[in-house]
C-alpha cells in the first residue's frame, strides 16, 4: 500500500462514520485528518432532498463568504467600451466583447473561473452557451453575474462572493477555506454558506431538505455534520 493510502486509512479511523458531528467538531476533525503535504482546501458537500430533474426544484444562490475561499478566482467580463475599462480597473483577469466570444467559440479554451456580462452582451454570448453552460460559467441574472455594475461585481467576486447550484444528482459542492485557517474563520464561512443554502430551498421541495452534509479536506475522509 502506498504511503498516501496508509495515511488516509489512519485518518479515516479518527472519524466515526455513524456519527453526526457538530460543525465545530467536524471542522476540528477535518483539520486533524488532513494528511497531505500541501495546504488542502476545506470542502462542504450537501446532498439535498430535491428532484433535480424538476426545474422548479433547482437550488441556486449567491453568498459572500466572510473570509473568501482561500483561492483567487479568475474573473472574465464580457463587456465593451467604458464597461470594459471599468472591469479592468476592478481587477478582472479576462475582459473582452464579441472578439473574446469568437475566440472562445473557435478554441473552446476557458481560462477563467467565473464570468460576468453586461446585459447587451448576452445575445452574442448565446453562441458559446454550449461551451460555458456545462461548466456552470454562463452569466445569469439569477446569480447576479449579468449586470451593469461590473466593477462592483468583480470586486465582490475577488473578495469571496460565490455562486452555487445543485448538480444533476441533487448535490452542492463548495470550498469554504483552507486547512491552515483558524477554526473560527472556517466556522464563520460554513455558517454563512449553510444559511444561504437553507434560504435557497425551493418552495416545491417537500420532506427532508438536508439529507446529508459532509465536511472534508482535499483527499481527506468525509466528516458528517448534523445541523
Amino acid at each position: 500500500m502506498s504511503p498516501q493510502g496508509t495515511r488516509y486509512q489512519e485518518a479515516e479511523k479518527l472519524v466515526d462514520a455513524n456519527k453526526s458531528y457538530s460543525p465545530e467538531e467536524a471542522l476540528a476533525l477535518v483539520k486533524q485528518t488532513s494528511k497531505v503535504k500541501f495546504d488542502a482546501s476545506v470542502e462542504a458537500h450537501y446532498h439535498l432532498g430535491i428532484d433535480p430533474k424538476k426545474g422548479e426544484q433547482q437550488v441556486r444562490g449567491v453568498v459572500t463568504l466572510p473570509h473568501g475561499t482561500g483561492k483567487s478566482k479568475r474573473v472574465a467580463v464580457f463587456a465593451e467600451g467604458d464597461k470594459a475599462e471599468e472591469a479592468k480597473k476592478a481587477g478582472a483577469d479576462v475582459v473582452g466583447g464579441e472578439e473574446l466570444i469568437k475566440e472562445i467559440k473557435s478554441s473552446e479554451k476557458i481560462e477563467f473561473d467565473v464570468a460576468v456580462a453586461t446585459p447587451n452582451m448576452m445575445k452574442a454570448l448565446s453562441g458559446v452557451a454550449k461551451i460555458l453552460g456545462p461548466k456552470g460559467l454562463m452569466p445569469s441574472p439569477k446569480n447576479e453575474t449579468v449586470t451593469m455594475e461590473v466593477g462592483k461585481t468583480v470586486a465582490a467576486l475577488k473578495k469571496g462572493k460565490v455562486t452555487f447550484k445543485n448538480d444533476d444528482t441533487g448535490n452542492i459542492h463548495q470550498v469554504i477555506g483552507k486547512v491552515s485557517w483558524e477554526p473560527k474563520m472556517l466556522l464563520e464561512n460554513f455558517k454563512s454558506f449553510h444559511e444561504a443554502v437553507r434560504k435557497a430551498k425551493p418552495a416545491t421541495s417537500k420532506g427532508t431538505y438536508f439529507l446529508t452534509i459532509t465536511l472534508t479536506s482535499s483527499m481527506g475522509p468525509g466528516v458528517r455534520v448534523g445541523v
